[in-house]
């Protein structure tokens, strides 16, 4: 057991966040913290990490190897990259750190061992001075991984975009893991391309840590977690499995919750009437009050809170044209140089184009030119009969000084606030929420407030960057389903892989300045139709016979390890029958790939 929290609460002010939370993090676990925003998830993994003390609850730590990667990445004028890759728990770091405890404790003087603090202290700068190099050129290598120059060391964070900032933290999760026994991830793959998503659950799954992963990606949520930690309404509740075991269960779970508080109500309230029966008919006895005594002491059943969810509704203006836009040899320069060149390009009524691509490739020139709103050169002709809906992943369509309920009124008219009201309601904006200036609102309410304004036009092309930036999984699942039901032609740029395969009829890539369209979703565009890959929990066997599994058509050598998930048991039952192989009791994680179709039964 790494690290354990038990029965944590905590409370600002009135608001109690964590009421009862509980979760045990062993050696190989790969769990997903997931929940609404406002959920109290990251400040759960802040008393997870000792950086804030519960009210009350038990917190014990196995370990000190801990790496985290925050939400928000550092952006300071004072600090480096090389800085923020040193710290905090690199393995120079951690040998200076313990330098300046020596250093501390001989300057305080008392009562110490001076010649074996000496020696340690000798041993240390020998040690940290080998190190330091080794630590370089590791960074330097996992720099370029994420796709950085070199020569970014020594640039200040608030000198970076925000993507580079990303890919600067990711990076000094590749260089803790090394020396990691636990790597706690919030948010990990915001702002990151498909490319570098795909790059991070390999590393993960080959780093041998154990981790802890906040995030709204489903896509990597099936493909990195083994168990899912939900916190809702203060407490949580665990699911093994991935998120997609975690939609299934969790419907069981709180169809059998339903049912059982059902039938409490149910049989409470017949016995309460027997009782006030029998003290009606025999008010002169006491025996009323032994059926009451039964009442109190039946297993009381809570009834299963209610989550909110947002309600989106996209209303579709009369049909355009056959034909939406067309794109012939189509280019954009931007500051001197060609961001989008030779785009041939025929958008059909009711298409829904997912267009992907690496961070910098001109995703959104892309979209932008092709709506007109950019200057382009070639042929572009857009139906005359398009009413255009734009959603732009900046929200630059909000004044920020403005309140939530202001913005609405400014387009609907003043003299309708409780219109306006009502539709801020439907996208969980409550409260102050409506009365704060946008400025003070966090991503995700800002992009609700955003998805608000696009709500109340009438289109038959919508045309969205990042949609679901910002979002937690229910606000996902929400716009996802009225897109589908959305009548006219959808274009939207977006990393989310998920949403890609649940919305889009075709895919668009953009590499190199140019672009590539395929049919269908974005899995099958990778080849995988009808298959994905997830990550299980593999117990290790041991051969003591050669033999071959024939289902996968492979050979085992004697006293070679073999992993084997749930999923492949039945094809190695035959040898675990014949005493051909023997578990060693080890486990680790194991990516296979498993049939949609099989993965639902």
């Amino acid at each position: 057991m790494l690290l354990k929290a038990q029965s944590v609460t905590k409370s600002f002010g009135p608001v109690k966040v964590l009421k009862d939370v509980s979760l045990q993090i062993n050696d190989g676990d790969s769990i997903g913290l997931i929940g609404v925003n406002g959920a109290g998830k990251s400040t759960f993994l802040r008393i997870l990490l000792g950086e804030i003390r519960p009210d009350t609850g038990e917190i014990t730590r196995n370990t000190s190897k801990i790496g985290y990667l925050p939400q928000f990445a550092e952006s300071s004028s004072e600090v480096t990259v090389r800085e923020v890759l040193g710290r905090p728990y690199g393995h120079v770091e951690r040998i200076r750190h313990r330098m300046f405890e020596i250093e501390q404790k001989m300057a305080a003087g008392g009562d110490i061992d001076w010649n074996a603090a000496a020696e340690e202290y000798s041993r240390l700068e020998s040690e940290l001075n080998s190190s330091a190099a080794d630590d370089e050129s590791k960074i330097v290598a996992a720099i370029g991984k994420v796709g950085l120059p070199a020569d970014v060391m020594d640039r200040t964070m608030d000198a970076l975009s925000g993507g580079e900032r990303t890919k600067v933290m990711l990076t000094r999760v590749l260089v803790q893991a090394e020396e990691c026994d636990l790597l706690i991830l919030d948010e990990p793959t915001s702002h990151l391309d498909i490319g570098t998503v795909e790059f991070l659950e390999d590393f993960l799954l080959k780093s041998g840590c154990a981790l802890v992963v906040i995030s709204h990606d489903r896509y990597f949520l099936d493909k990195i977690v083994t168990r899912v930690s939900e916190i809702s309404f203060g407490k949580t509740r665990e699911y093994k499995g991935n998120y997609s075991d975690f939609i299934t269960k969790k419907a069981i779970d709180l169809d059998r919750m339903e049912k059982e508080y059902r039938r409490y109500s149910s049989q409470k309230r017949t016995q309460e009437g027997i009782a006030e029966e029998m003290h009606k008919d025999m008010w002169f006895s006491a025996v009323h009050k032994t059926r009451e005594k039964l009442i109190s002491k039946m297993d009381a059943k809570e009834k299963p809170e209610e989550e909110m969810s947002i309600t989106v509704r996209i209303q579709t203006a009369q049909k355009s044209g056959k034909n939406v836009i067309t794109a012939r040899n189509l280019s954009v320069d931007l500051g001197g140089r060609t961001i989008i060149k030779d785009v041939e390009l025929d958008i059909m009524r009711g298409e829904k184009i997912g267009i992907f691509g690496a961070n910098g490739e001109g995703k959104s020139t892309l979209v932008k030119a092709l709506i007109g709103e950019i200057p382009s050169k070639g042929d572009l002709w857009i139906a005359p009969g398009a009413k255009i809906g734009y959603y732009s992943q900046n929200h630059e369509g909000l004044d920020l000084r403005l309140t939530a309920e202001e913005q609405i009124l400014q387009a609907i008219g003043t003299d309708r606030r409780a219109e306006a009201r009502g539709m801020l309601a439907r996208l969980l904006l409550r409260g102050d929420e409506v009365d704060r200036p946008i400025s003070t609102l966090s991503g995700g309410q800002r992009a609700r407030v955003a998805l608000a304004m696009l709500l109340l036009k009438e289109t038959n092309l919508l045309v969205l960057d990042e949609p679901t930036n910002y979002l937690d999984i229910p606000s996902r699942h929400a716009v996802e389903s009225a897109l589908n039901e959305y009548g006219g032609t959808l274009i939207t740029v977006t990393h989310d892989r998920y949403f890609l395969d649940s919305v889009c009829t075709s895919t668009i890539e953009v590499k190199d300045g140019q672009i590539s369209r395929s049919a269908g979703t974005y899995s099958e565009r990778k080849g995988v139709k009808n298959i994905r890959e997830i990550v299980m929990d593999a117990d290790e066997y041991r051969v003591l016979a050669p033999f071959k599994n024939w289902v996968i058509g492979r050979k085992y050598n004697k006293g070679e390890r073999v992993l084997v998930t749930p999923a492949e048991l039945e094809s190695f039952q035959w040898a675990i029958d014949q005493e051909k192989m023997k578990r060693t009791g080890g486990s680790q994680r194991k990516k296979v790939t498993v049939s949609k179709d099989e993965n639902k039964q």
